[in-house]
């Protein structure tokens, strides 16, 4: 978002201007194209026999917005506050983006981690020299503790043993498993309203429920999967995402436990067919990072490779 100019003036009224991360470069790459028996089309690094090759772009990476910037009359001065939206760490970053005639204090840029659901005082602006003065404040918010360190932990299968799932794109996929925040995710290919489990005990750190729609446009339904993030005690996050609509059955700041129904499957999102997408993430210096993980099912360990 182009940050806006702002005059600071006695009595005059102050705003904000937001600026987000830049999203990664969109590649073509290759992928196989598919249709099942029920008629869904799917698109995977890993075809079938009856699969088509096909270039297509990779989606760019999630840019759900994590906290809320207020500026905040302070007599002469304004206060810069950051609410933070999640039930869990995060780490902000706010500067000025253009400034004329003015201070701050402490002095931008400040970056630092809010606790789970808080809102902070972060800095102070006030005219530099008692004339009227300009400026613009952008931030930036990443989920997650950068210091982090995910345990080694074999994560159960988040659906139903029993459902007829199979394994979509798996890491390293050409069709969006290729931005750092997707490299080592997985999509397990489910019909819809199928039971989402979780993988693994943690706490809800932010739920999206309310999106209604798929398709393959990227432009369009790229941010728009229904999920479910879940904060685990060693600081990673796992994502249930493209979840139906209002279906989500936890709220944030609710603790759930390895097994428990947290979700059922859908169709939401940047998305060719329904599916869950399964990646866990860690807060890497204002990146959100995929890591690998273990996963278990009734045939035993997934083929992931650890790199």
């Amino acid at each position: 978002m182009t940050p806006v100019r702002f005059r600071f003036a006695p009595l005059a009224l102050l705003g904000l201007a937001l600026t987000f991360p830049e999203r990664p470069a969109v590649a073509e790459v290759a992928i196989h194209r598919w249709v099942d028996a029920d008629g869904n089309v799917h698109y995977g690094d890993r075809g079938t026999p009856d699969s088509k090759r096909i270039e297509l772009r990779a989606p760019p990476s999630d840019p759900t917005a994590f906290a809320d910037l207020e500026i905040v009359r302070n007599g002469q001065a304004s206060d810069i506050y950051v609410s933070n939206r999640l039930a869990g760490p995060l780490e902000i970053n706010v500067d000025l983006t253009e400034s004329s005639n003015v201070q701050t204090l402490p002095t931008l840029p400040v970056q630092q981690i809010l606790p789970a659901k808080q809102r902070v005082l972060i800095s102070r602006i006030e005219s530099a020299s008692g004339q009227v003065a300009s400026y613009s404040v952008g931030m930036t918010a990443m989920p997650g503790d950068p210091r982090a360190m995910p345990d080694d932990v074999v994560y159960a299968l988040p659906v139903d043993e029993n459902s007829g799932w199979q394994l979509g794109q798996s890491f390293h996929g050409g069709f969006s498993h290729t931005d750092e925040q997707n490299r080592y995710a997985v999509d397990l290919i489910i019909s819809e309203g199928m039971p989402i489990l979780a993988a693994r005990d943690g706490v809800v750190m932010q739920v999206e429920s309310g999106f209604d729609r798929a398709g393959l446009n990227q432009r369009k339904f790229a941010e728009r999967a229904n999920l479910v993030r879940v904060l685990h005690d060693d600081g990673s996050m796992a994502v249930y995402a493209h979840l139906k609509e209002n279906g989500v059955y936890v709220r944030v700041g609710q603790r759930v436990t390895l097994g428990q129904q947290i979700a059922i499957s859908g169709n939401t999102g940047f998305t060719s067919g329904p599916h869950l997408h399964f990646v866990l993430q860690v807060n890497r210096g204002m990146r959100l990072v995929s890591v690998p993980f273990r996963m278990v099912g009734d045939q035993g360990f997934l083929p992931l490779p650890r790199k």
